[in-house]
C-alpha cells in the first residue's frame, strides 16, 4: 500500500467502541452473549459495515452476522474474516473485537484503493464465543458448523434462569450446510493471549494450529451441617474434596506440560458458618495432544474420586464441551508466510477459537497481533495502535491476494 489511512481510521474505530460494555469499576468488560452491550455492538456492526459498501447483513438464524461484499455470496470460495464481541466477565477489551475491527478495515483499505473483489468477502461476528453466559464456548460457530444441537443449546440456561432460546428470541436454527457451502476460507485476526510475539520482538505472528482443550464440571456432594457444632471426624465436607481437587489438577497439569485451571465455583448453602451440602467447580484442561489431554483429565479425576471417598463424599465429573486438536490449514499458513514474507514466526496457540471449529469444515488460518502485557481476559489485556495497524495492513495485504483483482 502506498499510504497507511489504516492508521487513522484504527483509533477512530477503537474509540467508537471503547466504551460499550466496560466497567468504570475494574476497567474490564462485561459483554455477555446476547447481552445489551454486544446487541449494541451489534447495531453498531451493521452500520459500520453497511456505510463502507456492504450489500447485505445476513444473521444467520445462530446469533451471528456476516456482512457481505463484492460478488453475491452464493458462490462457494467465498473469504470469510471476523471473530466476536462478547467477553469474559471483566475481561479486556482487544479479546474479540480486535479481529472484527481490523476485518472490517481489512476490507476498507483494498476499496479505499479501488481493488475489485473477485471473491465474495464476508466479516463475521460470531456469537457467545467466550461461553461467559451460557457455558458452551464458541457457541455461536457450534450451531452453524452442526457440532452443538440446536435443542440442547435452546434448553442452555445463564445463572439468572435465562435460556438461550429466550435471549435469541426463538429456537436457533442449527447446522447451516448451506452458509458453511459458501466459504472457501476463515481468517481471523485475534490479539495474542501471551507473550510468545514480546518474546521474538515481533508485532504479529501466524498460528500453526490449536491445543485440544474442553470444560468439566465437578459435582461435589456432602452433608450440611453446623460449623461450630459438628466434629471434625464427623464430617462430610464437600469443601475439603474440592480443594484437594484444585491442588490436584494443579500438580496433574504441571507433571505433563499441560494446562489446568478452575477459574468458577459455586457453593451451597453458602454460609459462612454452615459445612456446604453441595460444591460444583468448572475445570478448563488444555494440553498440546489429545492423549496428553485425555490423561490430565483421567488422573484429576481419579485423585479426586479417591479424596471423596476417604472424605465421605460423592463426585460427579460431566463433560460439558471438548475441542480438539486443530491444525491450521497448510495451504492458508504458507500464504500467510508468502505474503508477509519477512520471517513473521509461526506459532501454537492453547486458547480456543471459532477458528478451531470452522477448521473441519473448511481452509481456516489465524493471524496474531502482539500483546505487550501477555495477559488476557482481564482488564490488563492490550495492544498498542501501531501493532493493531500493522494486524490491519497484514490482513489487508492476505485479503487482497485471496480475493481481490
Amino acid at each position: 500500500m502506498t499510504t497507511n489511512p489504516i492508521a487513522t481510521w484504527f483509533p477512530r474505530l477503537w474509540a467508537e467502541i471503547a466504551p460499550v460494555g466496560r466497567d468504570p469499576g475494574t476497567g474490564g468488560y462485561l459483554r455477555y452473549g446476547f447481552s445489551e452491550p454486544v446487541r449494541e455492538l451489534e447495531r453498531w456492526f451493521r452500520s459500520t459495515a453497511t456505510a463502507d459498501g456492504a450489500h447485505t447483513v445476513e444473521a444467520d438464524g445462530n446469533g451471528n452476522l456476516i456482512a457481505w461484499y463484492g460478488p453475491p455470496p452464493e458462490r462457494g470460495d467465498a473469504v470469510l474474516l471476523g471473530s466476536h464481541f462478547d467477553s469474559v466477565p471483566h475481561g479486556g477489551g482487544y479479546d474479540g473485537p480486535l479481529g472484527i475491527v481490523s476485518a472490517l478495515l481489512a476490507v476498507r483499505a483494498l476499496r479505499a484503493e479501488g481493488r475489485e473483489f473477485r471473491r465474495p468477502v464476508g466479516v463475521v461476528a460470531f456469537a457467545e464465543e467466550e461461553g461467559s453466559r451460557f457455558g458452551v464456548p464458541c457457541l455461536g460457530s457450534r450451531l452453524l458448523s452442526g457440532a452443538l444441537d440446536p435443542e440442547r443449546a435452546a434448553a442452555l440456561t445463564d445463572r439468572d434462569g435465562v435460556s438461550l432460546a429466550e435471549a435469541l428470541g426463538g429456537r436457533p436454527a442449527g447446522a447451516r450446510p448451506d452458509l458453511l457451502a459458501r466459504i472457501g476460507a476463515f481468517v481471523e485476526l485475534h490479539v495474542e493471549q501471551g507473550r510468545a510475539l514480546v518474546d521474538v520482538g515481533a508485532p504479529v505472528g501466524v498460528a500453526s494450529g490449536i491445543w485440544p482443550h474442553g470444560r468439566w464440571r465437578l459435582d461435589f456432594g456432602g452433608e450440611a451441617n453446623h460449623a461450630g457444632t459438628t466434629r471434625m471426624a464427623d464430617r462430610r465436607d464437600p469443601m475439603l474434596t474440592y480443594a484437594f481437587t484444585v491442588l490436584a489438577a494443579n500438580k496433574e497439569a504441571r507433571l505433563r506440560g499441560a494446562h489446568a485451571t478452575v477459574g468458577r465455583v459455586e457453593v451451597e448453602p453458602n454460609a459462612t458458618n454452615a459445612i456446604p451440602a453441595r460444591v460444583r467447580g468448572w475445570l478448563d484442561a488444555r494440553a498440546a495432544d489429545p492423549d496428553t489431554l485425555a490423561a490430565l483429565v483421567e488422573g484429576v479425576r481419579a485423585k479426586a474420586a479417591d479424596r471423596a471417598t476417604r472424605d465421605g463424599t460423592t463426585l460427579t465429573v460431566t463433560r460439558e464441551s471438548l475441542s480438539p486438536l486443530v491444525e491450521f490449514d497448510g495451504g492458508l499458513v504458507e500464504a500467510f508466510r508468502r505474503v508477509l514474507s519477512d520471517g513473521v514466526p509461526v506459532l501454537p496457540t492453547a486458547a480456543g477459537h471459532d477458528a478451531g471449529i470452522l477448521a473441519e469444515h473448511v481452509p481456516t488460518a489465524m493471524l496474531f497481533v502482539r500483546n505487550p502485557t501477555g495477559v488476557s481476559h482481564s482488564p490488563a489485556e492490550y495492544a498498542e495502535d501501531d501493532d493493531c495497524v500493522e494486524g490491519v495492513r497484514r490482513l489487508a495485504d492476505l485479503l487482497a491476494h485471496l480475493a481481490a483483482g
